[in-house]
């Protein structure tokens, strides 16, 4: 069978069909987890699960309490009495000082109230991002149903809503930042990147794209963002919060077991090493060397004559894969990723590389959903295919368009 034949199958009404059915069974099986009398899932897990170090954080910044940020001790005392039900419960502490006066007006309601206030936030932002992007991809107006259903049914949205996770915030920052590109407003493209100084891992790979195309109205925007927000910390606690911050972050190689307790829920090219190969030298060598590979396709990629959507999928697939901390619901912001090329794979002709695309993001799309079979196998399957994804990208901005055939 050839990838042409394979890639044949994909079809729209195929897509629709599967994603209802993803999505029946993912939000069915949350529904049913979750409807319990107690703050307690039927799994045994906080509803919220992350949202209560947010909740947490959130506390502290009400009472000015800087000094208690990075203090585990501390704010587990403050959850005993906050939500007595989750006193076990702790998290270690490594958001800048400045997302806790964010989550300050949530701590005003009780637990329940305000877990219920932020993921109905979280899913506005979601369904935002991805309604504003699919209006920008021209091929894809016919397909609003198919989209919707897939939005619906993506693995990672329904992980950040399980987790009670922040990653909504990051991909309003990245679609606000495609948006501003668009524009020709580069400044305000970086001062939207620079807000991503709440998950630094996530603007890592956007900053070594922007400083090698020497795109300085970007970088400039991006540092004034975050110093921004590093500033109003500042003034709101004071400086040794900050100083704490940056001590937290210069240990954090050592900190990452408390950080990943479930290493097969990760998804990026340093976990997919470190799971793979038993060795921790190795692994972080063969870690630096594909990222290095990766930064360099997708600096490639940016600086080509590809439409600024394929060259901004190029720079998501790479922030995810070289990001030294990436859990499964950051996934969220390769929603962009997936409809811009699915839009650009709706007017191409059948070639090796358009069918290989549609093929990966086809599997892409779900693999996150397996990935706790990395727990046997060793294999985040995603890594691999995010990687080979970005490749094709590189390919087609290099003018590369074999017509080769497998088997």
């Amino acid at each position: 069978m050839t990838l042409a034949n394979a890639a044949s199958w994909i079809t729209p009404k195929r897509l629709r069909v599967h994603g209802l059915l993803l999505a029946l069974c993912l939000w069915s099986v949350y529904a049913w987890n979750v409807a319990t009398p107690t703050l307690f899932d039927r799994a045994g897990n906080l509803k919220g699960t992350d949202f209560l170090h947010f909740y947490t954080l959130g506390s502290l910044a009400l009472a000015h309490r800087g000094a208690d940020l990075y203090s585990m001790d501390t704010q587990s005392q403050l959850v005993a009495q906050r939500v007595p039900e989750a006193a076990a419960i702790r998290y270690l502490p490594l958001y800048p000082p400045q997302l806790s006066i964010f989550f300050g007006p949530f701590a005003h309601l009780s637990y329940p109230s305000a877990l219920i206030l932020w993921l109905i936030l979280s899913a506005l932002i979601y369904s935002v991002c991805v309604y504003a992007v699919w209006r920008s991809c021209p091929n894809l107006r016919n397909y609003q149903l198919t989209v919707l259903i897939l939005a619906l049914a993506f693995p990672a949205f329904w992980h950040l809503i399980a987790w009670g996770q922040t990653s909504a915030l990051a991909l309003a920052c990245f679609t606000l930042a495609f948006f501003a590109l668009r524009a020709q407003r580069e400044f305000l493209a970086g001062l939207a990147l620079g807000c991503l100084i709440f998950k630094p891992q996530l603007g890592l790979a956007a900053a070594v794209i922007f400083v090698d195309a020497r795109r300085w109205k970007v970088i400039a925007g991006a540092l004034l963002s975050a110093l921004a927000q590093l500033a109003a910390a500042w003034i709101y606690y004071g400086p040794d919060s900050l100083r704490t911050w940056i001590q937290m972050l210069l240990h954090f190689p050592s900190l990452l077991p408390l950080l990943e307790p479930k290493l097969y829920q990760t998804h990026s090219l340093r976990t997919f090493w470190t799971m793979l190969l038993p060795w921790p030298n190795l692994a972080l060598a063969l870690y630096i060397l594909t990222a290095l590979l990766t930064l360099a396709l997708a600096a490639r990629c940016w600086q080509s004559n590809l439409s600024l959507p394929l060259r901004y999928s190029a720079v998501l697939l790479a922030t995810v894969l070289v990001a030294p901390h990436l859990t499964v619901y950051d996934l969220v912001i390769l929603a962009p990723a997936f409809l811009f090329l699915t839009d650009w794979i709706v007017i191409q002709p059948n070639t090796s590389i358009t069918s290989s695309l549609k093929l990966l993001l086809y599997f892409s799309f779900a693999l996150p959903l397996l990935g706790p079979l990395a727990r046997w196998t060793h294999l985040q399957l995603t890594v691999p295919v995010m990687l080979a994804i970005l490749y094709l990208i590189f390919q087609r901005g290099e003018g590369s368009n074999p017509q080769v055939e497998t088997a």
